[in-house]
């Protein structure tokens, strides 16, 4: 007898009643957000391809395997997503109880970089060595700011005492984000430019009075003036400003990382010389290629088409990332979201905009896509948080 035969009153077999639940609105594969998932798949999968391209003929750092870096990117991702669905599953409600901690892990991981444990890669201490493994742990200090802040920005807003945090809470949040920040500007600017983003836009999505965003940014501009002034920063980062203003200063040293991202780039054309037959990638004329400089092999090698997906894939993040954070259901959930937003959209604007001249090599990785398991890590914790909120949200939304 056929389903449709079947008499009104009586019940569809078992597997029907599985798939109408598992299809249902509130189940769990309706909730989950399958664009954002599939887009950072897609970017993930490609970076997977790029960093490939980009070290199988690298003998002194590959021991003369070329899947080395291949197979530990992946490895990566796995854990990434094995991180992502683990945050799902505690839901960043439950998790909200465990911020202080996670905090303080942070905080004493980036102090660590300052231990024997530290090593320094490329004039920046900012990795912890554990055997043949690097850490990098401002990178999960991204994570930390976000849910620190906002657990202390929504506290009274979600419990009905307040329309918007008060100045206290503002107040207490930013030295949250103060204390990380000023351990990371001593050696990783670019990533202290990344923690002073997220922290803008935390406070922006929060509702806080503009009057502490305004003064944020004067703050931090007059920061910048005095850093500069008193002489903290190192050569190599001046270096690197002062070839982004001149890139003709000194075009065999700072220069030198800019110049051949935009030959490789421009080289490509729109449909680039083919996979793994980039001129400038086999030939190790681009310094830093599967990491910092992870977008060049992908502007040659597949071209303005290649390229310009990436940029498609990142913006379709962004865009389901802003759609989850104003469905929100409280506030503490839409600064998380935003604060995601904030993090992905700077970082990705900073490391295009370096290998195309447009803004100075500040040695940040491109989201999902670079090499490196503590950038994919949080970069896939980020991802779980935005599903969990997504998950959260009313049925209605």
């Amino acid at each position: 007898m056929s389903v449709h035969s079947l008499p009104p009153d009586r019940p569809l077999p078992s597997s029907g009643g599985a798939l109408r639940r598992a299809l249902s609105r509130d189940s769990l594969a309706r909730r989950v957000d399958w664009i954002l998932l599939l887009a950072a798949a897609g970017l993930s999968a490609m970076g997977c391809v790029l960093v490939w391209s980009a070290t199988r003929n690298r003998d002194d750092i590959t021991n003369g395997d070329p899947q080395y870096f291949l197979v530990r990117q992946l490895i990566n991702l796995a854990v990434g997503v094995a991180l992502a669905v683990g945050v799902m599953w505690l839901g960043h409600h439950r998790l909200r109880s465990g911020v202080p901690l996670y905090y303080v892990f942070s905080l004493i991981a980036i102090l660590a970089v300052f231990s024997p444990l530290g090593t320094e890669i490329n004039g920046q201490r900012a990795w912890i060595a554990i055997g043949s493994y690097t850490l990098q742990p401002a990178e999960f200090a991204k994570v930390a700011v976000i849910l620190a802040m906002a657990v202390v920005l929504a506290a009274q807003v979600d419990a009905g005492d307040r329309d918007f945090p008060g100045t206290r809470a503002v107040i207490q949040s930013l030295a949250l984000a103060a204390a990380p920040l000023a351990i990371v500007i001593v050696d990783d600017l670019g990533m202290a430019m990344v923690l002073s983003v997220i922290v803008l836009g935390v406070l922006v999505a929060s509702g806080a009075a503009i009057g502490w965003s305004v003064g944020l940014i004067l703050a931090g501009a007059g920061g910048a003036v005095l850093v500069w002034a008193l002489g903290i920063l190192d050569q190599y980062q001046l270096d690197r400003f002062g070839a982004f203003v001149n890139p003709s200063l000194d075009p065999a040293g700072a220069g030198y990382n800019t110049n051949q991202a935009r030959i490789a780039i421009g080289s490509g054309g729109l449909y680039g010389k083919g996979l793994f037959e980039g001129t400038q990638t086999t030939g190790q004329f681009v310094p830093e290629q599967q990491t910092d400089f992870i977008f060049t092999v992908a502007g040659e090698e597949l071209g303005f088409v290649g390229a310009g997906t990436i940029i498609l894939l990142i913006g379709v993040v962004l865009w389901r990332a802003l759609r989850i954070a104003r469905g929100a259901s409280d506030l503490y959930s839409t600064i998380i979201a935003a604060g995601v937003v904030a993090w992905f959209a700077f970082q990705s604007f900073e490391n295009i905009g370096m290998t195309l001249g447009i803004m100075p090599v500040a040695g940040v990785p491109l989201p999902f896509l670079s090499y490196g398991g503590t950038a994919m890590f949080a970069s896939w914790i980020a991802i779980g948080l935005l599903q969990s909120v997504r998950m959260k949200r009313p049925l209605s939304a």
